[in-house]
């Protein structure tokens, strides 16, 4: 990993991490389109900032290195990058995605793919025998989010990548949760690796982008046709707010995960909490499997109150934390999936694997401990019905 051998010099130094040219510490913003060409066909390496941008290539070379990777390719956002790496399969092929996945990838399988002859099965990554028996002939690719989101299931990304292997299958991991501060799927056996990285990577609620990391340079060949080609990429001033968010990833993410570990022990002995769902306690049925690719737990928590609370109160309730889309930021934030981030999963299916209309999930920010649990208490308590 370059000149250092720890991830958290890398956040910082690795990429292109400084301006040749100038000696700038921080690279430029390039707000431009286009690029001045000296005569025809003689470019200084840029022509079109769809097709490429120094401020952006910084920002793709930087997550290359932090995931382990051939080349990486910043989108629009995270679902554009999912888009983008769905675009290198083909009409006939399936995909067999995880049994609780984001409901933007969800939506984008079931309401977009499918026109173009696309489909997907919903499998239990986390049961290795029961996926395999799921790989039919038109099956080319699986999708795996480990944590999913929202139940925090556990898929060993191991496991399943040398299954999908002998079956021929590409293997994609959506990293979001964890980021390559706290899991590396690529190592682990996945061919492409994407993110939000609206998320734990900008860390700051301000930017929205995607990220796409490929194994090797026939994928990257591709992906980087795919990329030009639809033109969903990301401007240089969101690149430049990612690269510096990445650089704080590591310590923000060790005081998120502080929090959530104490968040969730509290959640865990609270007498109105029904069920957690957190991978960083022993108790979760995935924590050995999680432990053994993964740092951490991380700062996701999910959760359920008895019946005897009502969680239109307890939302209502919440002063420090915010009721709102999106995680990941340096705040405190939560929401309800069934209505919010998975209501384009039709309900049947929520309620088939799990995601109840009582479901709460918890983004745990950074700020002091003691507020966030106080918060978390005082709403509890307005909620109980009496």
């Amino acid at each position: 990993m370059g000149i250092y051998q720890s991830i958290n010099s890398a956040l910082i130094h690795g990429g292109i991490s400084m301006d040749e040219r100038t000696g700038a510490v921080n690279i430029p913003i390039y707000q431009t389109s286009t690029f001045k060409q000296d005569g025809l066909g003689m470019m200084r390496g840029y022509e079109y900032s769809r097709t490429g941008n120094p401020t952006r290539e910084a920002l793709e070379a930087l997550i290359a290195e932090l995931e382990g990777g051939k080349a990486g390719f910043a989108f629009a956002s995270g679902l554009a990058a999912i888009t983008a790496v769905l675009s290198l399969l083909h009409q006939g092929d399936r995909v067999l995605i995880s049994s609780n996945v984001y409901g933007g990838t969800f939506r984008l399988l079931n309401q977009v793919f499918d026109h173009f002859g696309i489909s997907f099965t919903v499998s239990d990554t986390g049961d290795p025998a029961r996926f395999e028996q799921d790989i039919t002939a038109d099956v080319k690719a699986v999708m795996i989010e480990s944590p999913a989101n929202p139940l925090m299931t556990i898929t060993d990304i191991r496991q399943i990548s040398e299954i999908s292997h002998r079956h021929g299958l590409l293997v994609i991991v959506d990293n979001t949760f964890m980021t390559p501060y706290l899991q590396r799927p690529l190592p682990l056996g996945a061919d492409v690796v994407v993110h939000s990285a609206t998320k734990y990577l900008g860390g700051h609620s301000d930017v929205v982008a995607g990220l796409a990391v490929v194994n090797s340079d026939e994928l990257a060949k591709q992906l980087a046709f795919i990329q030009n080609a639809s033109g969903g990429v990301l401007g240089p001033f969101d690149s430049f707010l990612l690269i510096r968010g990445i650089k704080t990833l590591s310590v923000r993410l060790d005081r998120h995960t502080e929090n959530a570990e104490k968040a969730a022990e509290f959640l865990k002995n609270h007498a109105a909490v029904k069920r957690i769902y957190y991978p960083g306690l022993k108790t979760h049925p995935g924590y050995e499997t999680h432990r053994s690719q993964a740092r951490n737990g991380g700062a996701m928590i999910s959760f359920e109150l008895h019946r005897q609370f009502d969680i239109r109160v307890f939302f209502e309730s919440l002063k420090l934390i915010t009721l709102a889309e999106s995680l990941g930021g340096v705040e405190s934030l939560v929401c309800h999936p069934a209505t919010m981030t998975h209501a384009a999963i039709p309900k049947e299916i929520r309620d088939k694997v799990g995601i109840t209309d009582g479901l709460i999930r918890l983004s745990v920010g950074i700020e002091d401990i003691d507020d966030i649990l106080s918060d978390l208490s005082q709403a509890i308590e307005k909620s109980e019905v009496h």
